[in-house]
């Protein structure tokens, strides 16, 4: 048990399939006229969405690699004390941003990761509303499909004419990213601010289309790994304050704060 898995596109493809079809479920309960939404202990919301589409992805992942064990956002607590044992498992968030989804903004994704050694080595995120989807692999690639499309290869930017896309958060504000801001325009950047639910910012970078996420509010590890390996494969990088990456089924599960960008032209993490 625990084997290291062979990462190839073949195994890449059938978890692309298990992300839409949880997709689609989401899908299908955002658009029932009566959707309800419950709390957990920490506050957050859960909704039927989250639930249906853990069971989608876990039941899935299981049939494809039985030795490999799942931590989800929504699996027991009892799962969570055991994870660290385990040097190779799937770390999934069935549906990140869910107070997004709630809003209704759209922006919510589908998250799943496989970890090997602290790493992610094979990620998926996908965007139902918009049938969008970034997929990555060690060793394969990053790449990006939208509507069904043929999947092309993606990559981060070089920063364009002193012009900087930072992306930030709907639902967490922090005193640390005015200070981020303020020292960004010191360098004499011209700066756009979009605000973004769930991991679908990590993508955008990815795709060249924006340059730098500083995060200071609490993450979970299922809230980055698969958009990591994405980033990472396309040419970008998720560093904490001191510049290591982002390692994953520590004794903590939250993140430290950390800073996704897709130039190494900066040093981003002076700016923290």
């Amino acid at each position: 048990m625990n084997a290291k898995r062979r990462i190839d596109r073949h195994l890449l493809g059938k978890v692309v399939d298990i992300a839409i079809s949880a997709g689609r479920e989401i899908l299908n309960v955002h658009d029932s006229p009566d959707l309800s939404v419950d709390y957990k202990q920490d506050g957050s919301p859960l909704t039927l969405a989250d639930l249906r589409s853990h069971e989608i992805i876990q039941a899935a992942l299981e049939k494809i690699t039985p030795d490999i064990p799942i931590l989800s956002e929504e699996s027991s607590p009892e799962m969570h004390g055991q994870r660290c044992d385990w040097p190779t498992l799937w770390l999934v968030d069935p549906l990140d941003g869910t107070k997004g989804f709630v809003r209704g903004s759209g922006e919510f994704t589908v998250n799943i990761a496989l970890i090997q050694e602290s790493r992610p080595v094979l990620g998926v995120v996908y965007t139902p509303v918009r049938d969008l989807l970034h997929f990555a692999a060690h060793g394969v690639g990053a790449f990006s499909s939208r509507a069904g499309q043929k999947a092309r290869s993606i990559q981060t930017r070089k920063l364009p004419d002193r012009r900087l896309v930072v992306l930030s958060s709907h639902s967490h504000k922090h005193v640390g990213l005015e200070r981020f801001m303020d020292r960004v325009r010191s360098l004499d950047f011209r700066v756009e601010t979009r605000l973004m639910d769930s991991s679908l910012k990590f993508c955008l970078i990815s795709e060249g289309l924006a340059d730098v996420y500083p995060r200071f509010g609490p993450t979970s590890e299922w809230d980055t790994a698969a958009a990591q390996c994405v980033l990472e494969a396309a040419g970008g990088k998720i560093q904490d304050v001191e510049g290591n990456s982002l390692e994953y089924n520590k004794p903590d599960i939250l993140n430290p704060a950390f800073i996704a960008s897709g130039s190494s032209e900066v040093d981003w993490v002076s700016l923290l």
